[in-house]
């Protein structure tokens, strides 16, 4: 067997028959015929860059409003780590002020007032605002230090503030420190009633 086909082709000549043999190639590849771009119309031509420069210019858009957003958020929150830096001062201010808090009369605690207004007044400005530490224990906005037992008081609840928390617009700045109320242990009679239950 031959790797080839052939092929009679008769070709005339002079008015005589004769015979060649082609050969082809199995493996060898026809060339597809080239499909040429048909040339748009000018309304095409038109349209389709009309729609490309609607693109860009939503694109365009978007980006100013994304970069807009991201340069308001940087603003509100700029001064952030400053204001956490000084938040330990702002404590040991307000540790100051409750000590002259005994001598209400006298001109050292009126100074020291006028000027925890003040700071407070700045905080305010800043959007800086005091965490609420009442009632049930928030993982998101509170730091659990220590459970006290206490009658009357449910597991969880906040008993005591040990140092105050802050967010800043909606943000976080310092959990507030707390003392949570401890729950009410069970005794081993009071354990073994319980399991006998379950049974």
């Amino acid at each position: 067997m031959q790797d080839h086909d052939q092929e009679t082709e008769v070709v005339e000549e002079d008015g005589a028959a004769t015979e060649e043999i082609v050969e082809e190639n199995e493996n060898e590849e026809v060339p597809e015929e080239e499909v040429p771009d048909v040339p748009l119309t000018p309304e095409a031509e038109a349209m389709k860059w009309k729609e490309a420069a609607i693109r860009s210019a939503a694109d365009l858009d978007n980006y100013r409003k994304r970069m807009a957003r991201e340069r308001s958020e940087d603003l509100r929150f700029a001064r952030s780590g400053l204001i956490e830096e000084l938040l330990p001062i702002f404590d040991n201010f307000s540790m100051g002020l409750q000590m002259a808090e005994q001598e209400q009369d006298s001109m050292i605690y009126k100074g020291m007032a006028m000027v925890k207004g003040q700071l407070d007044d700045f905080l305010s400005a800043q959007g800086v605002k005091e965490v609420a530490a009442e009632g049930v224990f928030d993982p998101n906005y509170h730091e659990a230090v220590a459970e006290e037992e206490k009658e009357g008081s449910k597991a969880g609840e906040i008993l005591f503030v040990k140092r105050k928390g802050y967010v800043l617009h909606d943000r976080l700045l310092r959990a507030a420190a707390v003392i949570v109320a401890k729950g009410a242990e069970e005794t081993p009679e009071e354990d073994a009633k319980n399991e006998e239950g379950v049974e």
